[in-house]
C-alpha cells in the first residue's frame, strides 16, 4: 500500500519546509511515500464556507473508490505514538491501494469530505496551523516506522 499526504496550499515557511524534506527522505526508506501539495482555490470571497465546498469539490475529484481517506483533523480519534503505529500496521495490512492523509485548508473541511472519510485523527487536542501540521505529521509517520521497526528514534 502507497501512503500519501495531502495538503491544500502551499507552505510559506522555510523552517517547515526543512524540517518537512528531513522526515520524508526518512520515511521514504520504510515505505512508498508520496506528499502532494495541492493548490489553494481561487475564489474572490472571504466566506470560509464557500472555499470549503469548492476545496471539497477539488478533493473529493482526485479521490479513487478503493483509497482509504484519513481526515487530520482536531475532532479525529486521539493517538499514543506507539498507538498510532499500531493504527497504522493495521492499515497498511488493509486492501486499499492507498492510504491517503489530508490536511485541509485554513478553514477546514467541507461536510463532502467528512462524509467520505473513512476515518479522523488528531495530532492534539491543541489546534496548529494547517502548516504547522504538516511538518508534525510527518515526525509522527517517521516515528511510527521506527517503532514498527523496533529502532531507537522513538526513545531519543
Amino acid at each position: 500500500m502507497k501512503i500519501e499526504l495531502w495538503a491544500i496550499g502551499k507552505t510559506s515557511e522555510k523552517y517547515l519546509e526543512t524540517g518537512i524534506e528531513i522526515f520524508e527522505k526518512r520515511i521514504r526508506n520504510y515505505l512508498p511515500f508520496q506528499w502532494t501539495v495541492l493548490p489553494d482555490v481561487k475564489i474572490k470571497t472571504t466566506d470560509g464556507a464557500r472555499t470549503r465546498e469548492e476545496e471539497g469539490k477539488m478533493l473529493l475529484s482526485k479521490l479513487h473508490s478503493d483509497d482509504y481517506l484519513v481526515l487530520l483533523d482536531e475532532r479525529g480519534q486521539e493517538f499514543t505514538s506507539v498507538e498510532l503505529s499500531r493504527w497504522l500496521e493495521r492499515r497498511l495490512n488493509a486492501s486499499n491501494r492507498r492510504l491517503i492523509f489530508l490536511i485541509g485548508g485554513a478553514f477546514g473541511f467541507s461536510p463532502d469530505v467528512y462524509a467520505r472519510a473513512n476515518e479522523s485523527l488528531a495530532l492534539s487536542r491543541l489546534t496548529f496551523s494547517h502548516q504547522m501540521v504538516r511538518l508534525f505529521f510527518f515526525e509522527q509517520l517517521y516515528r511510527a516506522m521506527t517503532i514498527l521497526k523496533n529502532e531507537p528514534y522513538h526513545n531519543g
